[in-house]
């Protein structure tokens, strides 16, 4: 499964942004929450709002989608969560929880925060008060200010967002381990055959079928697919013994690998080596199956499993932003390389490539949802750390660059006036990268890679 990178799930908190100013005085009045028929009625206009949505989904039969959709949704509040809990336990007032962006749909006020829905659930935020110098805050409030807490503190609340997303991801890295079973895809098995346009590959000429478990390569004994496949690799353009077994018989067939490296072929996505004169294909690929792990042994799986997966989130990254990346992206959104063509190829999704992803996940199984969702964690929390306002590494680093700044006795916070420029730019490179993915994702979407 290739890295899904994704723009819109970046956690944006400007100075008049999700962490921006509360204006949340004692005074306020909140839309929705002026009393009980009032909630009611708003609670009841959410209740149908949602209530169609399901109706819809079931009548196209996407139900299973919708389910992935609103765990990626819970996701990115379980983010902002993570924000809100510290704030809280931090004693800084925060004034608001909501999901979504836009007209508000229903709210509710506990305490000194409103919690509500807003029409366009594309994200959640918090407002915490203080976040920055430039916003005006009530002398008596000024002690709950973000801006005001300890250094640890701080970092804490900032970080949070993006801790949460890593937990999650390890805890679903350890479920699909320990209780659904990773994919294994060590099997002789044939579980997906590859089509040649206008012709049959192979393994269709010789008569193999989905099912179908390999035995032996001329008289040979196969125990793993990666052994099966270096044998046929190895015998480009040789007639070679199949033996396999179809519903309990034993049967034998002969195929002839195609030679890659000198056969043009389209629609195969296989990278042969360069130099290499010889390279067999014949057009099949291995059943994956779920293997479970010992818990115990899960855990430190995990472990490793989330370190290289970090590891891949940022090589991607690397290659996206590279001259090759960004020329390859630009042909992606132009049409001149189809998602097909460029698959393998790092690009960013848009929530419209988000929604694609979650219905081919979910038609796939369960297994594929959950690895959709670690990725999709574990990139958003790498993604948010990235040291630009106004992501969340953007205020851990001006937290540290204020801490180095400060000395004994004397405070140091500094003049976000003067990052203004910086985070505006930054700002608007988002919204072009997100305005650029939806339109990519809409006339060009992304291949499916749970095939």
């Amino acid at each position: 499964m290739s890295t899904t990178l994704t723009p819109a799930g970046a956690d944006v908190h400007g100075p008049d942004g999700p962490y921006g100013p509360s204006g949340g005085g004692p005074n306020r009045r909140f839309p929705g929450s002026n009393g009980p028929a009032e909630q009611r009625a708003a609670l009841l206009r959410l209740a149908l709002i949602v209530g169609v949505g399901v109706v819809v989904a079931a009548a196209f039969g996407v139900l299973r989608t919708l389910a992935v959709v609103a765990a990626i949704v819970v996701m990115i509040m379980l983010h902002e969560l993570g924000h809100f809990a510290t704030a809280k336990w931090s004693g800084m007032k925060v004034s608001e929880y909501f999901l979504g962006f836009g007209p508000r749909l229903w709210s509710v006020r506990w305490g000194e925060t409103e919690y509500g829905v807003k029409a366009i659930p594309a994200g959640g935020y918090v407002r915490i008060l203080g976040m920055t110098n430039l916003e005006q805050v009530d002398p008596a409030e000024e002690s709950r200010t973000y801006r005001s807490a300890t250094f640890p503190r701080r970092l804490m609340v900032v970080s949070a967002g993006s801790f949460m997303h890593f937990l999650i991801a390890f805890v679903l890295l350890f479920v699909l381990l320990a209780v659904v079973g990773a994919p294994n895809d060590n099997s002789t098995t044939i579980g997906s055959l590859t089509r040649f346009p206008g012709t049959s590959t192979p393994a269709q000429m010789a008569g193999l079928h989905l099912g179908d478990r390999i035995t032996a390569l001329d008289g040979h004994p196969e125990s793993t697919f990666s052994d099966l496949r270096g044998f046929i690799v190895s015998h480009a353009d040789q007639p070679v013994t199949v033996t396999f077994v179809r519903n309990g018989r034993t049967l034998t067939t002969t195929v002839t690998p195609v030679n890659l490296a000198t056969a043009k072929v389209s629609g195969v996505n296989v990278s042969v080596p360069k130099g290499t004169t010889s390279y067999g294909f014949v057009g099949i690929g291995p059943a994956v199956v779920g293997q479970r792990v010992n818990p115990i042994a899960a855990i430190g799986q995990a472990g490793n499993d989330f370190g290289s997966t970090v590891t891949s989130v940022f090589s991607a990254l690397g290659q996206v932003f590279s001259s090759a990346g960004l020329d390859a992206y630009t042909s992606q959104i132009t049409g001149h390389v189809s998602a097909k063509q460029a698959a393998g190829q790092p690009r960013f999704t848009s929530v419209v490539g988000i929604v694609y992803l979650a219905h081919d996940a979910a038609a796939s199984g369960l297994r594929d949802v959950l690895g959709l969702l670690i990725e999709l964690n574990i990139f958003i929390g790498v993604f948010n750390l990235a040291p630009l306002l106004p992501l969340d590494g953007g205020h851990v680093v001006t937290a540290i660059y204020e801490r180095l700044r400060s000395r004994r006795g004397r405070r140091y916070r500094a003049d976000m006036a003067k990052w203004a420029p910086v985070t505006a730019l930054v700002m608007v490179a988002l919204i072009v990268i997100g305005l650029a993915s939806i339109w990519a994702d809409i006339f060009h979407p992304p291949a499916n890679p749970f095939q």
